[in-house]
């Protein structure tokens, strides 16, 4: 396993009564004062452990708060009491103010917190904590996740470490389902919101399982400067190559799933409407079923382009589809296309490539199939 990790970052992870063993509760925070960038789910229901991170000091936070098994969502004025109690007690337990910590939740919706027992639990919480053990938190943090989540890079005498859990509910509109990176990077805090909000677009903002976006969705880093100075563009690569191997993880780790989908597109009119081909790709239920049973049905591709009705510039005699370097479409799809076709299709990574033929927009998405595992998990989610 590896250990490497930003300086100056410590955590208490546990168990808050959320449910009856294993961890549930992870505190992460700055020991000393640090600049933070994050964004939230744009869901008009989005939950009170939101609402209170969007007011706290979002560009000077010195960490977060986070619950799992219970999203504290659509719980009224009795479950905004209970999320701005926890981060206070943590808050006082760091000897923080409470504005100075985010706080996220994830799990059931429509549920209040048993605070009779996270009061129990966390009664006794002092610091300062231990140094952060970002596998632990990762743990903590998951919900029908499969395996913790997090990825780690250097960039000069620097480090970067990010976690993240989500495996349905994810079609994000701003970030995704949780994820946190901490750095000892000393970045600008402007320059540290512009690179994260860049990186997010082109990681978590391009994933998806089943269309379906949180109440809960919260994207954060915190950067202590305790390393120095860090070249700026090989920070925002660091960061993006964190992000985007939790992204891959997700996609992989998504509900029932049992191979990664990667979209590229390529040739569109500009990026956003690659992306928006993209999702309309990796989203539609014909093309990610056809994935799950090595279906070698390239038209179900061709139909979930043709979806993009508003965008007439899409024109299909300038379009190519292909699979893994394979073309097939507008070449003639022979016996033996479909044989490779279909061995691609059998493989854990399956690349479905789009060229639109229109100009140089490009972005890639990632997904995963459709199983009866999904349906299972979702059908029995609150039983």
């Amino acid at each position: 396993m590896d250990t490497i990790a930003p300086r100056g970052f410590r955590a208490f992870v546990g168990n808050a009564g959320l449910k009856d063993e294993g961890d549930d509760f992870a505190a992460l925070i700055s020991e000393v004062p640090s600049v933070s960038s994050a964004v939230f789910t744009r869901s008009r229901f989005a939950g009170p452990s939101v609402t209170l991170s969007r007011s706290a000091r979002t560009s000077s936070a010195r960490g977060v708060v986070v619950l799992a098994r219970n999203a504290n969502v659509a719980t009224g004025d009795e479950g905004m009491a209970n999320a701005r109690e926890v981060r206070a007690m943590t808050a006082r337990a760091s000897g923080l103010d409470p504005d100075d910590l985010l706080i996220a939740s994830t799990g059931v919706i429509g549920r209040q917190y048993p605070m009779p027992r996270v009061r129990a639990r966390l009664a006794g919480l002092r610091g300062p904590f231990p140094p952060a053990d970002f596998d632990r938190i990762a743990a903590a943090m998951m919900t029908t996740d499969t395996h913790p989540k997090v990825s780690r890079s250097r960039c000069g005498a620097a480090t970067v470490v990010g976690v993240a859990k989500g495996v349905g509910m994810i079609e994000p509109n701003m970030a995704t389902l949780l994820t946190f990176f901490c750095t000892d990077a000393e970045i600008a805090p402007a320059d540290l919101d512009r690179v994260f909000r860049a990186v997010i677009d082109r990681t978590f903002n391009a994933v998806s399982i089943d269309t379906d976006t949180s109440t809960s969705d919260t994207a954060a880093v915190f950067a202590n400067g305790l390393a120095g100075p860090v070249d700026l563009d090989g920070f925002a690569e660091s960061l993006h190559s964190c992000a985007l191997d939790l992204v891959r993880m997700v996609a992989r780790d998504g509900e029932g799933a049992s191979k990664l989908i990667e979209v590229r597109v390529t040739g569109a009119r500009d990026d956003d409407q690659a992306k928006r081909v993209g999702k309309t790709v990796v989203n539609s239920p014909l093309v990610k079923t056809a994935v799950h049973g090595a279906d070698p049905n390239w038209g179900r591709v061709a139909m979930a382009v043709g979806k993009c009705e508003e965008d007439d510039d899409i024109r299909p005699d300038r379009v190519r589809i292909g699979f893994g370097g394979l073309e097939v479409f507008p070449a003639p799809a022979t016996d033996e296309t479909l044989r490779r076709l279909q061995e691609h299709l059998r493989g854990d990574d399956v690349v479905i490539e789009v060229d639109l033929g229109i100009a140089a927009g490009a972005f890639t998405v990632y997904g995963c199939d459709l199983t009866e595992g999904y349906i299972r998990i979702n059908a029995d989610y609150t039983t």
